[in-house]
């Protein structure tokens, strides 16, 4: 008896107590600090919601903007490369001479970013009115913020990232389209699926008439293909790819347009991974315009229909807009544009038929796209009252995201640091699921290199979770 006793004990000391990486993070699970060290070290896949420059912090920014000595607007912090005809403008280098540069620095970093926050402004506003201000001190310098978003991927174990880049809107001039903006509305009031296909059918012939295909190629190869080629973004540690966007307040000729362009550069370049819509979901003519652009993307997919796309949908609030406004708008980018993944949809909740909304989206493999700290400083939508719970109780594919990690002073470590201190049911095996999740359902259009990065996750793991074995 005695030695079976020792026996047993010898076995569980081998194999029972051995620590594992998911019995250290239950250990660690209410600790913020050794969360960070370890989701730091973890391997993390990819961030399939990133928008290229709201990820770029403010630092690097106002430092090219004092190096190139921009002009800035004293009371709205905004920068541009000549002054302007009105306002109150005055170069860096006059500021530093009249030793006033110090002061407006710190102003700068709260007003390009979240930093030092504190509730003066709506957070809404706060967000995305930090983009039109130093919007200036991107163009022209693609590069440095390619380089510096691949160099902060790598330290923190992110081996790809798929991020919303583009130069639209173009040169193409449409001023002789306008007159389909009203025709396009009223027919869209009416719900007139039929009348708004004829008309976008009208549409899509005079704007190929006008060489979209030029302005896709030249997005493509002049802009894309150079840029991704010259700085070797890919490598044996880290691979990009592209979304071309459009923008939701622009008028429905200039988004039509556009979209055409960027559903054509996705269909021709392997590096255009697919096509998104952006811009605040409640502005006047995103709200206005909805089903619209939902119509829009359908069209489009009938005629490029290879062609991928993830759209902003649901990142609404009660609230924010009118209780009605949240009943159909992650619904409508399913059900008529027939999205491939679905980004924020933070208002499932209030979504009209709800319960069958999440049970499709499941069957169907449409994931959704969840950004813990974007969807708390601007919608306040956290913890409970997230629905990351209802996506995973309904077994939707989730991926976790950044969004805008620039402006909102973030990384991918802290989503899944919040992750695991909100969800006491997220463990260890569900955490690698959503990671490889970052791959399974990105747009990479060459199966070759997605399989070498799941081959890649597979060796990351191996070697993350050697750290925890001990015997």
């Amino acid at each position: 008896m005695t030695r079976i006793i020792t026996l047993f004990c010898i076995f569980i000391a081998q194999i029972g107590f051995s620590q594992t990486a998911e019995s250290y993070l239950e250990k660690i699970r209410n600790n913020e600090a050794l969360l960070t060290a370890f989701f730091q070290q973890m391997p993390k896949g990819g961030d399939l919601h990133h928008h290229f420059s709201g990820s770029v912090y403010a630092e690097p920014l106002l430092d090219r903007a004092i190096a190139e000595d921009f002009y800035l607007n004293l009371e709205t912090m905004e920068v541009s490369k000549t002054k302007p005809a009105k306002g109150n403008w005055q170069t860096f280098s006059s500021l530093r001479n009249e030793g006033k540069l110090a002061q407006y620095e710190q102003q700068i970093m709260q007003t390009w970013s979240v930093k030092d926050y504190n509730g003066s402004v709506p957070s809404d506003d706060q967000f995305f009115n930090s983009f039109q201000k130093f919007e200036p001190t991107i163009k022209g310098h693609f590069a440095e913020g390619m380089l510096e978003l691949k160099k902060r991927a790598i330290a923190e174990n992110v081996s790809y990232i798929e991020t919303q880049l583009s130069t639209i809107p173009c040169d193409m001039n449409v001023s002789d389209l306008t007159d389909f903006n009203t025709k396009l509305r009223q027919a869209a009031n009416q719900k007139d699926e039929k009348a708004v296909t004829k008309l976008l059918d009208d549409l899509y012939k005079s704007i190929q008439k006008k060489n979209a295909k030029k302005y896709a190629d030249d997005f493509n190869n002049n802009f894309i293909a150079k840029l991704h080629k010259d700085l070797k973004m890919d490598d044996e540690h880290f691979t990009m790819r592209y979304q071309n966007f459009v923008l939701r307040f622009m008028e429905p000729v200039d988004l039509f347009k556009n979209l055409i362009i960027a559903f054509i550069s996705s269909s021709e370049s392997k590096l255009t991974a697919g096509v998104n819509i952006v811009s605040p979901e409640h502005g006047e003519n995103s709200m206005k315009d909805y089903w619209l652009h939902m119509e829009m993307f359908k069209y489009c997919h009938s005629k490029f229909p290879d062609v991928k796309y993830t759209l902003h949908a649901g990142e609404l609030t009660l609230g924010l807009v009118q209780p009605e406004d949240l009943t159909w708008h992650i619904n409508d980018a399913i059900h008529i544009a027939g999205a491939n993944r679905i980004g924020h949809g933070v208002d499932i909740a209030y979504e009209a038929n709800s319960y069958d909304l999440l049970k499709y989206m499941s069957k169907n493999n449409i994931p959704i796209e969840i950004n813990l700290v974007s969807n708390e400083f601007i919608l306040k939508v956290k913890e409970n009252r997230h629905p990351f719970t209802l996506y995973k109780e309904f077994n939707v594919p989730i991926v976790i995201s950044t969004d805008d990690a620039g402006i909102l002073r973030s990384n991918m470590t802290e989503q899944y640091v919040l992750l695991v201190k909100r969800y006491s049911d997220v463990n260890y095996e569900t955490i690698k699921k959503y990671v490889y999740n970052s791959i399974n359902y990105s747009f990479i259009q060459d199966e070759s290199v997605k399989k070498q990065l799941i081959k890649d996750l597979d060796n990351r793991f191996k070697v993350f979770e050697a750290k925890f074995s001990k015997n």
